[in-house]
């Protein structure tokens, strides 16, 4: 079986590149440097510019399934232009690989997007499902509706479409785990906010397993990719001091103080959003980390 990955070389396409190669799958991976080509048997890289439609449309032979994990990253200041650069890269880049599918004989079947919990509405109380239409009227909930509305397009060509809607990831490198461990580990932690806002977190070899899952299961519709068990804010940096042995001599962060000095960027860590994975369980993933202890353990 051949895949074809954007966003291969990220935090996310690595793992999920190692998992369908050690799953017996052929990887095509499209890239915008050159320096980042390789040729291997099982491991293929092709160039495109997305800003110029360029693309190298060998990258589509044989493959019956794509993954859409290419995006700019939104940990950055939200600058008018860069909120730009967080859209375009997201359905410019989808954009692209449908006019190539769409010009050009191929054998693609499935087309995987990845998306965001952030579509949901800040919320102490509701419990999200995949179902739930409601969206957060913010920057963030409008990504979602355009990433996830460039992912449905596909579906006019005949192919099914599945969109996974991420958690807050944990990982070793990157993610959010990195960005709340340096403050405890140079003793200053503290819970953000009111600590109380919901954070429906998941691990990256869970993350990437359930994108394995997909892929093979030939999944379609929308899936939330989050761990069985959400935590608190408070909860999720307690747990963390506690695994680094560290204390928390501080009181909260200041809502205000967040909305300073990250402007409106602070919504990503100030908003709540407590949501189900039950859809995907039931669709017959395993998570290898339900309990937030377990995956700290893992990463830390």
């Amino acid at each position: 079986m051949k895949v074809l990955i954007t966003g291969a070389t990220g935090m996310i396409g690595s793992r999920l590149s190692d998992l369908c190669r050690e799953s017996g799958m052929i990887v095509h991976y499209l890239t915008t440097s050159k320096s980042k080509i390789e040729k291997r048997e099982d491991y293929k890289g092709f160039y495109w510019n997305p800003k110029s439609e360029e693309i190298e449309k060998e990258c589509l032979d044989g493959v019956s399934t794509i993954i859409h994990l290419a995006g700019a990253s939104i940990a950055k200041k939200w600058t008018s232009e860069y909120k730009e650069t967080i859209i375009k890269s997201r359905t410019e880049t989808a954009a692209l690989l449908y006019d190539t599918l769409k010009n050009n004989e191929h054998q693609v079947e499935n087309f995987i997007s990845a998306s965001a919990i952030g579509k949901y509405p800040d919320s102490l109380e509701k419990l999200y499902f995949e179902d739930d239409e409601v969206l957060a009227d913010n920057f963030v909930g409008t990504v979602v509706k355009k990433w996830e509305a460039a992912a449905d397009r596909f579906s006019n060509l005949g192919i099914d479409v599945a969109k996974i809607r991420v958690g807050l990831v944990l990982s070793e490198k990157g993610g959010m785990l990195e960005k709340v461990r340096k403050p405890i580990e140079m003793n200053v932690g503290a819970p953000l906010g009111s600590g109380k806002q919901w954070q429906s977190w998941i691990h990256l070899d869970d993350l990437a397993g359930i994108f394995l899952h997909a892929i093979e299961r030939e999944l379609t519709g929308v899936y939330n990719a989050v761990a069985p068990n959400p935590v608190t804010n408070k909860e999720m940096t307690k747990q963390l001091a506690d695994q680094l042995n560290k204390p928390l001599w501080l009181p909260n962060v200041p809502k205000f103080v967040l909305k300073t000095m990250l402007g409106e960027m602070s919504q990503i860590v100030l908003s709540s959003q407590l949501v189900s994975c039950k859809k995907i369980e039931e669709h017959g993933y395993k998570f290898k980390y339900s309990n937030l202890s377990k995956a700290l353990e893992d990463l830390t």
